[in-house]
Parts: structure tokens; sequence; C-alpha cells
């Protein structure tokens, strides 16, 4: 069973077949039995941070030759503890034509990362995206530097 399986308490609740109120009881029994020898492992939100962010660097903007992340599109990255993820992100114009489709880009990619439950992506411009918002590696990289 992987992470995500035993972070959300699969099989946990089975129910018998049998009517029968002892039957039911023993199935309950099990599932406890069975809880306390295989606890139900949880892995802490901020462990997805890294991860997430690996995912995120694998997105381009189609334009430009330089990673999301990198380029600073990715303003926040909100992470509950039931690994669902919020991500504000932002685009370098109001006007970019591929507005439309790198919000999904963003979702699929985090959804990809193991751990993470649901995902909601945000397109924000405030504050507006400017070139300061990018790392010193896509400065590099874009020759600005």
């Amino acid at each position: 069973m992987n992470r995500l399986a035993r972070f959300a308490g699969f099989g946990r609740n089975q129910q018998s077949t049998d009517s029968s109120d002892a039957a039911a009881t023993d199935v309950k029994a099990a599932d406890d039995a069975s809880t306390d020898q295989y606890p139900v492992e949880r892995m802490d939100a901020e462990e997805l941070r890294e991860p997430i962010i690996a995912s995120l660097r694998q997105v381009h903007d189609p334009e430009i030759p330089v990673n999301i992340y990198d380029l600073g599109l990715i303003y926040n990255i909100d992470i509950a503890t039931n690994g669902d993820v919020d991500v504000d992100m932002t685009l370098t114009a109001p006007g970019c034509p591929v507005a439309g489709m790198m919000p999904m880009m963003v979702k699929n990619a985090v959804e990809k990362v193991e751990g993470v439950g649901q995902v909601q992506v945000e397109l924000v411009w405030d504050p507006p995206w400017t070139q300061d918002n990018m790392s010193e590696e896509a400065l590099l990289q874009l020759g600005m530097m």
C-alpha cells in the first residue's frame, strides 16, 4: 500500500457482508488490531515542499526557456496537514498567451507528487511580476547577469 493510501486510511473502515452484530464487531476488532500493527504513516506537510518545488521546476514557460519556479512565477505554496496544496502564481504579463493553460500545468505538476491531496492553483496579479523575482540561476541562463 502506498503512503497516500495509508495516510487516507484506505481499508480501515471495511464493512462485513454478514449482517450480524457479532460479525461486525469482529471486523471492527480486526481493523483496530491491524491499525495497531501497521500504524498509518503520516507525512509532515513541510516534507512535501521540496518535492513540490522539484516538480514545479519541470514546468517551463513556453516562451522563456526557464522553469516557472526560477522565473519567480510561484508566489506561495501553502501545504495543509492533510496534504492539500494551494498555490498562488502569476505570469510575466497579464496578456500572456499561456494564461489559460499555465495554471493547469502547475496543478498537474503538483498532483504528481506522492502524498499530495487536492491541489488549488490561483492566478494572482498582485504584486505584479518583475525580473527581480527571478533566481540567480534564471538570470544567468537568460544572460541577464
